[in-house]
């Protein structure tokens, strides 16, 4: 195995800048997601890992060498495609040995690799059946099967999963995360489904129109999210965020827009750093899990009451997700809450927000309002 670097690497089509600047360092042994929305960036970077898109400027290296004009075949990378990409004529078990055989393999160390890799994957009792006798779980367990018996320096996953059921892709899921485990491979993975990416790896990449937004392990991005696109792109539902700004009178506190309502400031940072001025437009953003019933006994923290229009009401079984408005605030507001007796959709509800669990991002730039960092606040 070996490790990925990224440096600087940009890639535009035209007048169209689809990767700008991004750098990333993949250690050896490293399972690691990107991940973004249609259009972020992160299939072109992985095909530039691959060798299928050329590189407009950077540097990329495998292990120690700078691959940026080495042809796909001597990068030593394995690529599993979203469409199987399988031959039609051929069986399971050819479709896997194929690349072994191009590359004139002795055919007893293929089947060895084959076996095995079927013996990974639990497809030992299909491998005599061509892909149009197979369901689409059985196509992807193949190629990623043909990626294995490769054993290739990197493995790279598009969106391997996107074909399947709901119910076969968290099966899908676990197997990969099974044989990352099982190979002690470097893997980068490329997904559009941040559940998906959060339940499987060691580090996401967030990208945002071809910029990388930030790299950290899922549970950091989640509960620490480094601007306001991360905070609203990573959790389902994704966090609450609701504009307003910072006042003063004289402890800090948060205003809705419109003057909808208020919630106390508690971070004693903030207080120190704050300085004089007009007020800055912030957002501030709570997880759904982080609002409770008022009067329920969810939460021990410091909690503030707002009161709220009930808009739907969608019971999980084992939890409720509630979607709600508050007059004057453009966004709605979404509680994960356990179940309960609820009042009608239509009806008032008071809503209480945990207030050790706040975010502060810039109403400019989107970043995160670090304690450390002077925040202006109307009086």
């Amino acid at each position: 195995m070996a490790t990925v670097r990224l440096e600087d690497l940009r890639k535009e089509y035209d007048d169209v800048v689809a990767v700008n600047g991004a750098s990333l360092e993949i250690e050896d042994g490293e399972f690691v997601v990107l991940v973004g929305p249609s259009g972020c960036g992160k299939s072109t970077t992985l095909r530039m890992i691959a060798g299928l898109e050329s590189i407009t400027s950077g540097r990329l290296l495998i292990g120690d060498q700078l691959v940026n004009d080495v042809p796909p075949k001597h990068r030593d990378v394995a690529m599993v495609f979203q469409n199987y990409a399988l031959y039609p004529h051929m069986t399971a078990y050819d479709n896997m040995a194929f690349g072994l055989k191009m590359r004139h393999i002795d055919q007893g160390e293929i089947d060895e690799r084959v076996r095995r890799a079927a013996d990974i994957l639990s497809i030992e009792d299909i491998l005599d059946r061509k892909p149009e006798a197979l369901s689409g779980g059985q196509r992807q367990r193949v190629a990623v099967g043909r990626a294995i018996v490769r054993e290739p320096q990197v493995f790279l996953f598009d969106e391997p999963l996107s074909n399947l059921d709901a119910k076969l892709r968290v099966q899908m899921r676990t197997e990969i995360s099974k044989i990352h485990s099982q190979l002690d491979a470097t893997m980068i993975y490329v997904t559009h489904d941040q559940t998906e990416a959060m339940t499987t790896v060691d580090r996401i990449v967030v990208l945002q129109d071809g910029h990388i937004q930030q790299i950290d392990t899922p549970l950091t991005l989640y509960h620490d999210p480094a601007n306001r696109f991360v905070a609203g792109f990573i959790g389902s539902p994704s966090m609450n965020l609701i504009d307003g700004v910072l006042g003063r009178d004289p402890k800090v506190h948060f205003r809705a827009e419109n003057e909808a309502f208020r919630l106390p400031i508690r971070d004693d940072g903030f207080r120190e750093h704050v300085t004089g001025g007009l007020a800055d437009q912030v957002a501030l953003g709570i997880r759904p899990e982080d609002l409770y019933v008022a009067g329920s006994k969810y939460t021990d923290g410091p909690t503030a009451e707002v009161s709220v229009t009930i808009d739907v009401v969608e019971p999980m079984g084992n939890e409720i997700i509630l979607y709600t408005h508050v007059e004057g605030v453009d966004d709605s507001i979404v509680a994960r809450i356990a179940p309960q007796d609820l009042p009608e959709p239509g009806h008032n509800l008071d809503l209480s927000f945990d207030l050790n669990k706040l975010h502060l991002f810039s109403g400019d730039t989107g970043e995160k309002i670090s304690k450390q960092e002077p925040v202006r606040t109307a009086m």
